[in-house]
């Protein structure tokens, strides 16, 4: 039963951190930041989403 704090505890960091993963909006200076780009309506093929630059673009990044 001593495991079960921990195991609380290592659950809660985990979802704090998944947190700071989201795709939450921003400028896009935060994505240039990223090491990102901004592209408008979708990410080019092979290239991921790692955020939102405006409500039209999306921040994407290799």
């Amino acid at each position: 039963m001593r495991i079960l704090p921990l195991l609380c505890a290592l659950l809660v960091l985990m979802l704090q951190g998944a947190a700071g993963l989201s795709l939450a909006g921003g400028l896009p200076q935060h994505c240039e930041r990223r090491g990102g780009f901004c592209s408008p309506k979708s990410c080019p093929p092979g290239i991921g989403r790692i955020g939102i630059c405006s409500e039209q673009d999306l921040c994407c990044r290799r």
